[in-house]
């Protein structure tokens, strides 16, 4: 039998991929019959309960097919229709297992839904053995479920069935039961509806003594109900009272508090006024300090300025002088560079902060434009790649194709025959790209990275480069609101870092 639950399972699931319903599901199928179903299209509605049945199967939602086929099986003995309501019921018992077992669980509730409705199908067909067995069943699966809406669902049956056999005694039993569940949970509402129900199949049995019974007890019950809520109401009213006294006594001893406490306030306002004595002549003091601080600013702000067109006014003045040195001449070409660098710092000290204006520009042509430009100074077999996306960004063209110019001529300058130059560009986010110049040259060290931004920090032959490329390129990023940095992580080599925030 295992074997033909597994085989079963297996075709189930088969039919399930090949997406018969896949068009249609079985919640579709409930709500059309649902709908049927108040419209008392009771043929229609079994109908379209089959269709959900089928629907839910496929999908392998089991619990879902086995209340759909209970509501189709309803309708069906509804109309004295028992052999196709319990055929119904068998076919879906079989899947039910075919499905535990190939899933390895177990599913007691959707068990006890089979087992209530045969029950009530044998109610109606006066077999009262069977009906019995079915009440049997549905105990064990609601115990196995522990679920405490099955226990009632299931005692409520027992009441219906015992009384519809004539067995009033274990109705009367199973009715006190559920009756005791409803009580222990004060849900007397349900408790009051449990008992008339009770009073009316005692009168549709026509028995005048169970009748009598059933109706003793709901007085009596009724009467303890009134003597329970006007106990909880008279604790109510002594709960309310004894919180007003309470309240009582706590606004007495805030009374008493509020007093220490406009006594202490005396107290501490006369410490404040001495307290803010103290800090009126701090705060003088510390306005006077502060004066001189600016003013310090201001006078260090007014000398970097001088020294700025100091600078600029020697370079201007050296221009003249300088033309008429020989061309050819490598230190006159030097000292030309050198004021020009000169100019060029001061003029970007002075302005810093006035950004450049930017425009979108397409990276991938930006990028390769200046590597091309790059390659003809390479030493031989240097390969010189860009990585750039087909993107736009928002750049001033001009002054970073200055910058990122320099960095690749310093790497190229640097990269031995066979060597490697790299020009990246990556968006970090929505106002975060980078442009990454990197070498496997011979790299920089540590004692030149400490200044390698500050310009006039080392004197040096100007033949050789007077060290302003760097820091006039640190301060056009500036303009452009980034930074230039150069990658301390990275032992192959040198990598420098432009990084913007347009």
């Amino acid at each position: 039998m295992k074997i033909l639950y597994r085989l079963f399972a297996v075709a189930l699931l088969s039919f399930s991929a090949t997406g018969v319903f896949a068009q249609s599901s079985g919640d579709n199928f409930v709500r059309e019959a649902d709908s049927k179903l108040q419209a008392k299209e009771y043929t229609t509605a079994r109908y379209m309960y089959g269709k959900a049945y089928k629907a839910y199967a496929a999908e392998s939602k089991i619990d879902k097919a086995v209340q759909a086929v209970v509501n189709m099986s309803a309708l069906y003995h509804r109309e004295g229709f028992f052999k196709e309501a319990f055929e119904h019921l068998n076919n879906a018992e079989f899947q039910l297992k075919a499905y535990e077992e190939a899933n390895n669980v177990q599913l007691p509730a959707s068990h006890f839904l089979l087992a209530r409705e045969r029950e009530r199908m044998y109610v109606k067909m006066r077999r009262s053995e069977s009906a019995r067995e079915q009440l049997e069943k549905m105990r064990t699966y609601a115990n196995a479920a522990n679920d405490s809406t099955l226990n009632t669902d299931f005692l409520t049956e027992s009441v219906k069935v015992y009384y519809s056999l004539g067995q009033n005694d274990k109705g009367e039993e199973a009715a006190n039961q559920l009756i005791g569940h409803y009580l222990s949970a004060n849900d007397f509402d349900t408790a009051k509806e449990c008992y008339r129900n009770l009073i009316d199949m005692s009168v549709k049995t026509g028995n005048v003594h169970l009748t009598q019974k059933a109706y003793d007890k709901y007085v009596a019950w009724a009467d303890s109900v009134a003597e329970v809520k006007a106990a909880e109401e008279h604790a109510s009213l002594q709960k309310d009272l004894d919180e007003a006294n309470v309240a009582i006594e706590n606004r007495d001893s805030s009374i008493t508090a509020k007093n220490a406490i406009i006594i202490g306030l005396l107290i501490l306002a006369a410490g404040l006024a001495a307290g803010l004595v103290f800090v009126s002549i701090a705060l003088l003091r510390y306005m006077a300090r502060s004066r001189r601080q600016k003013k310090a600013i201001a006078t260090a702000q007014e000398h970097n300025q001088l020294k700025n067109m100091f600078l600029a006014n020697i370079s201007s003045q050296m221009e003249p002088t300088l033309n008429t040195l020989p061309a050819n001449l490598p230190a006159a070409q030097a000292l030309k560079d050198f004021a020009g660098h000169i100019q060029e710092l001061s003029e970007l000290e002075a302005s810093q902060t006035e950004l450049y204006p930017v425009e979108q520009v397409n990276m991938s042509n930006f990028c390769e434009a200046l590597a091309e430009e790059v390659r003809p100074k390479t030493a031989k077999d240097v390969t010189v790649t860009v990585t750039a996306p087909k993107m736009t960004a928002p750049i001033n063209e001009e002054a970073l194709g200055k910058v990122l110019t320099h960095l690749l001529n310093n790497a190229a300058q640097y990269t031995p025959e066979g060597g490697k130059i790299s020009l990246e560009f990556k968006k970090r986010g929505p106002h975060n790209i980078q442009f990454i110049v990197t070498d496997n040259g011979c790299g920089i060290s540590e004692e030149q990275r400490e200044n390698l931004f500050r310009p006039f920090s080392t004197v040096r032959d100007l033949t050789g480069g007077d060290g302003l490329g760097l820091p006039i390129c640190s301060l056009t990023v500036a303009k452009m609101n980034g930074s230039l940095r150069l990658d301390d992580t990275f032992t192959h080599g040198t990598r420098f870092i432009v990084e913007l925030h347009p």
